[in-house]
């Protein structure tokens, strides 16, 4: 697949999970050091790692090994490093980083100090000139609408801005998800704007966690909801009701609800490749979003878990082209058009706007 032009194109991501999205080569070297200490069985996912065509199986597999590996606050620091370098090097100028804070009493992992490790890879990261933090608050490095930064040495940096969603777990209590909203207004001065809903959507229920997103909406938090991962009706209408800034996914929607989301307008992060993997869309050619778009309902492509399922936000843009028939003034506007979805403040709005400006120029557009 050719993507060469798409990864010179700057593109946004709504839709990444932080642990989903690690490399092959870095699940390789840590699952080895697991499987030398006896942790793990390393050979049991050895060519699992190596595969890019994984079966929905494997793709379990790779997400019970990622599980083990980030409950350490060390690897957590170097995959949120090496995530965002990787979303960078494929133009992203714009990521929004999900992720569920972990417990991990045994080594003394808390909720806080697992943000505080994701945090600490924002602050490491080399290779890009990285804003994490909302403009009204501290001070920030000032760049050049064309997103790039003369170094002290004469060379020239790219620029991303990263903002970063706290998931609720569909496993958690009432309570669990209370304190990760608690969690997310602490950490609104390093970039945290809003709370995700996710996890194993036939586990758990809507009301459990309708209190803890209550509050944060009062809170000023923005909320995005994994909806219709599976055909349960009821929670579908009551989270549509709920009316989330964006909600992920949309695969089980039935007539009445597909008329609700489009009536509503709210912004659906399509995963493309995501969707075809876990065998939740039977076909691309069958994906809905040939109908959201046709209908210019708002939506976004996204990668989910780009490490686990092998993709880049490049290539989902290449996919949706060959396979409905899109052109690259199309794509590029479908792109541009993300910009009024995120969840950062104006000043970023406009800086990414003047980003698209300057490259609609220069790939004349």
């Amino acid at each position: 697949m050719e993507i060469g032009w798409w990864a010179s194109m700057p593109k946004v991501e709504l839709h990444a999970h932080l642990n989903g999205s690690i490399r092959d080569s870095t699940l390789l070297e840590l699952g080895k050091a697991l499987g030398e200490k006896g942790i793990i069985v390393f050979s049991d996912v050895e060519h699992v790692i190596l595969k890019e065509d994984r079966s929905l199986t494997e793709v379990f597999k790779l997400f019970d090994l990622i599980h083990i590996l980030t409950t350490d606050h060390k690897t957590v620091t170097r995959i949120t490093k090496e995530v965002v370098e990787d979303f960078a090097s494929d133009n992203v100028v714009y990521l929004e980083l999900r992720t569920t804070p972990k417990r991990n009493d045994a080594i003394g992992m808390s909720k806080r100090s697992y943000m505080d490790a994701v945090i600490e890879g924002l602050r490491n990261v080399s290779t890009v000139d990285v804003d994490f933090a909302p403009t009204n608050i501290g001070s920030r490095r000032m760049v050049n609408p064309a997103h790039v930064n003369s170094t002290c040495n004469g060379t020239m940096t790219k620029k991303i801005y990263v903002r970063l969603l706290l998931s609720i777990d569909r496993r958690e209590t009432s309570a669990s998800a209370m304190e990760t909203v608690k969690l997310a207004l602490e950490l609104r001065d390093v970039g945290v704007v809003g709370i995700d809903l996710s996890g194993n959507p036939i586990v758990g229920e809507w009301k459990t966690f309708l209190p803890a997103l209550n509050f944060a909406r009062e809170q000023g938090l923005s909320i995005t909801l994994h909806c219709g991962e599976v055909p349960n009706q009821d929670e579908i209408h009551a989270m549509l009701d709920f009316l989330p800034e964006r909600i992920g996914h949309a695969c089980c929607l039935e007539e009445e609800a597909w008329e609700k989301l489009k009536t509503s307008k709210i912004p659906v992060e399509i995963c493309l490749t995501s969707n075809i993997r876990t065998n939740t869309i039977p076909a691309i050619d069958g994906h809905h979003f040939a109908d959201l778009y046709n209908a210019s309902h708002p939506l976004t492509l996204c990668t989910d878990d780009s490490g686990v399922f092998s993709t880049s936000l490049s290539k989902e843009y290449a996919i949706a082209t060959a396979a409905f028939g899109l052109s690259r003034g199309e794509m590029f506007k479908l792109a541009r058009n993300t910009v009024e979805f995120v969840f950062a403040d104006d000043d970023v709005v406009r800086e990414l706007k003047e980003i698209f400006a300057l490259a609609a120029k220069k790939l004349d557009l």
